[in-house]
């Protein structure tokens, strides 16, 4: 409080003596004190008993070929783009590129504060309405693309698992590799047969180390699986207010006719699609903390 009053006293002397530069160097000031508020209001919602764990994210393509595995790595491209921004680290686990162009599938390994806090709000289905680069007709299409973030769970975190349950598979990575992965002859992939969920990692060329990263991501996964039941009441409440004819759709990102990103869960809107899908991402961040 002295120090907002002290901006206050020297802001108005400046405005009588006309000094624009000690205005300026007042709106900066002002400038830093509201954001150092956004963010202790933020903070505030990130309470929760797995908010502080780093995470694992997947994105998928939706049915529709090229046109959706492009979506899906433009989606990643913005979340690459957003963690460069909060100076996260993250490490491309595994990665199926198209057979034209994007991505079919990949899993990112996320390490930052706070990470499954911010977030876990972005898992759902992801919408993309534009005139396709890949239709000579210059059609406007509809694309999907499925996010899940999950907790990566440390070691102090009890989940029992029985081998008779695993199936164990491993592989010759698929596609070019890249900057990002690396092409092994040792991809392992492992199904968890009671849930049915399935983990792959292909990113070392050491068999033995893919295997350990797929076993801590599917001890993330069987964690996010228990989280998921005890919230069962409150995702039932989210599904009923969620349109079934877009299955679980979130966010809409409207390229053509006209420029919109809304999120369908809160109203939030950008009328600046390109600069959100640079990864300027904090207000759909943001707005999914308070919304939960």
């Amino acid at each position: 409080m002295k120090e907002t009053k002290n901006i206050k006293d020297l802001f108005q002397l400046a405005v009588q003596e006309k000094s624009e530069e000690t205005i300026e160097d007042c709106n900066e000031k002002i400038n830093f004190i509201l954001e150092e508020i956004k963010k202790s209001e933020i903070n505030c919602f990130l309470s929760g008993e797995n908010d502080n764990f780093n995470i694992y994210l997947e994105i998928h393509a939706g049915a529709g070929g090229t046109e959706s595995q492009d979506w899906a790595d433009m989606l990643r491209r913005m979340y690459l783009k957003w963690f460069d921004k909060k100076k996260f680290n993250y490490q491309i686990i595994s990665e199926h590129k198209g057979e034209e162009a994007g991505i079919k599938s990949s899993t990112i390994k996320v390490d930052g504060d706070y990470l499954y806090g911010l977030m876990k709000s972005e898992s759902g289905v992801h919408r993309l309405v534009r005139i396709s680069p890949f239709d000579s007709g210059a059609r406007r299409h509809t694309s999907f693309a499925s996010v899940w973030v999950y907790p990566a769970v440390d070691e102090e975190v009890n989940i029992k698992i029985d081998d008779k349950d695993l199936r164990i598979d491993t592989y010759r990575s698929s596609g070019a590799g890249g900057q990002h992965v690396n092409t092994t002859d040792s991809a392992v992939r492992i199904t968890h047969l009671p849930s049915k969920i399935v983990v792959q990692c292909q990113n070392e060329r050491s068999q033995h180390k893919n295997k350990e990263t797929c076993f801590k991501m599917l001890k993330a996964r069987l964690y996010e699986h228990e989280i998921q039941k005890r919230e069962k009441q409150n995702q039932d409440e989210l599904n009923a207010k969620t349109d079934i004819g877009w299955g679980h759709q979130i966010r809409s990102y409207v390229l053509h006719p006209y420029q919109l990103v809304k999120d369908l869960r809160n109203k939030s809107e950008n009328s600046n699609p390109s600069s959100v899908l640079d990864g300027n991402l904090d207000q759909f961040i943001e707005e999914g903390i308070k919304n939960r």
